[in-house]
C-alpha cells in the first residue's frame, strides 16, 4: 500500500528584535529585495504557502515584501520564538484545521539549500539538517509535535519541546546566522550559491 504524506504547512519566524544587529534582520537587503522576501520566494518555489509572523513595527514592510502571503503580528514578540510560532499555529488551526506537519523557518537562519528544503518537506517525522555534528534550520515538526507546541509556554525554547532527528547535509552556509553587522559582510554573495 502506498504511503500518503500528511499535509505540510509553513511558518516563517520574523518577529525577533535584532538587538545585536541594531536593526531588523527581516529587512536586511539581499540583492534587490530584503531577507524575508528572499526566504518566502524560495519557500513558494517549493510549493509552500508560508505564513509570516512578525512585529507590528515592521508589519507594513513585511506585507509589501511577501505579498500575497499572509502576514500575522505577534502581539508579544519578546516572549520568544515559541510564542511567535504559536501565533502561526493558531491561525493555521482556524484556517486549515489540525493534523498537519509544520515547516518552521527562522528568518535569520537562511543558509539552507533547496535540496535540504525538499528533504524536510518530504519528512513525516520531526527533523532538521545537521552539518559538522551541529543541528541547523529549518525544522520540520510532525503533527504530534505541533500538538505539543500548541500548549507550551510561549517563552519555552523549541529545543526544550522537541527532539528532532538530525540528518547530515553538505550545505556550506547551514550555520549562517544573521545576528551582527559582521554577519552581513558577503551575505548576498553567500546566499547566491543556494
Amino acid at each position: 500500500m502506498p504511503v500518503v504524506e500528511s499535509r505540510i504547512e509553513c511558518v516563517v519566524l520574523a518577529a525577533g528584535l535584532s538587538e545585536r544587529l541594531g536593526r531588523s534582520k527581516v529587512l536586511v537587503k539581499i540583492g534587490e529585495g530584503i531577507l524575508v522576501e528572499w526566504i518566502v520566494r524560495r519557500l513558494v518555489a517549493q510549493g509552500l504557502s508560508p505564513i509570516v509572523v512578525t512585529r507590528s513595527e515592521i508589519e507594513r514592510e513585511v506585507v509589501e515584501a511577501t505579498s500575497p502571503c499572509q502576514v500575522l503580528v505577534n502581539p508579544n514578540p519578546d516572549a520568544g520564538r515559541t510564542g511567535t510560532l504559536q501565533v502561526g499555529i493558531a491561525n493555521l488551526d482556524v484556517v486549515t484545521g489540525r493534523g498537519y506537519r509544520l515547516l518552521v523557518v527562522p528568518v535569520d537562519r537562511p543558509g539552507f539549500s533547496d535540496s535540504t528544503l525538499s528533504r524536510l518537506i518530504s519528512s513525516e517525522r520531526t527533523c532538521c539538517p545537521m552539518k559538522d555534528e551541529r543541528g541547523g534550520h529549518p525544522l520540520v515538526l510532525s503533527a504530534d509535535d505541533v500538538e505539543g507546541i500548541r500548549t507550551a509556554s510561549p517563552d519555552d525554547p523549541l529545543r526544550n519541546l522537541v527532539k528532532p532527528f538530525k540528518f547530515e547535509v553538505g550545505d556550506p552556509h547551514l550555520h549562517l546566522n544573521v545576528d551582527t553587522s559582521v554577519d552581513l559582510i558577503g551575505l548576498t554573495d553567500s546566499l547566491a550559491d543556494l
